[in-house]
């Protein structure tokens, strides 16, 4: 899927059809009580692009973990976060300012973003 308003690309694990609406599903196999902001923004970034690729309002979508299941409303303020965090983004990466936010390899090693970082772990 692809966004033209945002130059965003991506694909949520799954898609729903839910009467005319279309929800994104995103499976992570680990472990939580609440769901984690950078899967939020995953998420988020899942609804816009179904927005742009159907031309339909994407109400929520729905984050899976192995032992919890949560339904995030596609609300205007996470819009907002959305748009924020795309912009705070490509300005990192333009200043090549980019700063690793854990300390797990695994992590690193498939991140989209290790071409860019200056504390990676591997």
């Amino acid at each position: 899927l692809y966004s033209q308003k945002y130059q965003l690309a991506g694909k949520p694990d799954y898609i729903i059809k839910e009467k005319e609406h279309h929800i994104p599903v995103e499976y992570k196999s680990s472990y939580t009580n609440h769901p984690k902001p950078y899967h939020i923004m995953q998420l988020a970034a899942y609804c816009q692009l179904l927005e742009d690729h159907f031309n339909i309002f994407v109400p929520y979508g729905i984050l899976i973990y192995e032992n919890n299941r949560f339904t995030i409303p596609n609300t205007p303020k996470l819009r907002f976060e959305l748009a924020k965090t795309i912009k705070k983004m490509r300005a990192d990466i333009k200043k090549q300012t980019i700063h690793r936010t854990h300390n797990n390899v695994s992590q690193c090693r498939h991140c989209s973003m290790k071409n860019y970082c200056t504390e990676k772990l591997i």
